[in-house]
């Protein structure tokens, strides 16, 4: 049996305990329930949907804009929790190899490049909730005003952006 260059990689050497079980100050059920609350509301009325279809042949006008609307919260709480954690996207290879200087100050830059984005995204998501509400845009599906969408986008934005400032002070006091 021959192995391939990949099995033959050393797996990756985890970042200490007290570092990956570092205390947060907001407690990472909120985002778990969020999550949980989301993904309930989604499967209720995608249900609904497919009752109504089945039954009737026409289908609930509000569901496929709410569905919408909450996979993108879903996403954005998924993203917030992930930062929280420090699992949030990187390449193994660079993040999980040398020394354990060089791994806290990797953690450390992707934590504060995390924020920098989010923040930018907040910041700049503002002007569209104001547009909505300014020029008084409705969603096309129901006609409910628009900015009771879009101004979850500055809310969760600015909350990943503080979960990875939070991460970036937290791998600052373990060093």
């Amino acid at each position: 049996m021959s192995s391939s260059p990949l099995t033959d990689l050393p797996p990756p050497s985890p970042l200490p305990p007290d570092e990956t079980d570092a205390p947060v100050r907001v407690p990472l059920k909120l985002e778990d329930w969020l999550t949980v609350l989301v993904m309930g509301a989604l499967a209720l009325i995608t249900f609904a949907n497919v009752v109504a279809r089945y039954f009737t042949s026409q289908s609930f006008a509000w569901t496929e804009e709410f569905s919408v609307f909450l996979m993108i919260v879903l996403a954005l709480v998924g993203s917030s929790a992930a930062v929280a954690r420090d699992r949030h996207i990187r390449i193994e290879y660079f993040s999980d190899n040398g020394s354990m200087a060089r791994r806290r100050a990797l953690s450390r830059l992707g934590a504060a490049l995390v924020a920098l984005l989010f923040m930018l995204v907040g910041v700049l998501s503002i002007r569209l909730v104001w547009d909505d509400y300014r020029f008084g845009e409705t969603s096309p599906g129901i006609g409910v005003p628009q900015w009771w969408y879009s101004i979850w986008l500055p809310v969760l934005s600015i909350g990943i952006a503080l979960r990875a400032v939070g991460l970036f002070l937290r791998r600052g006091r373990s060093a």
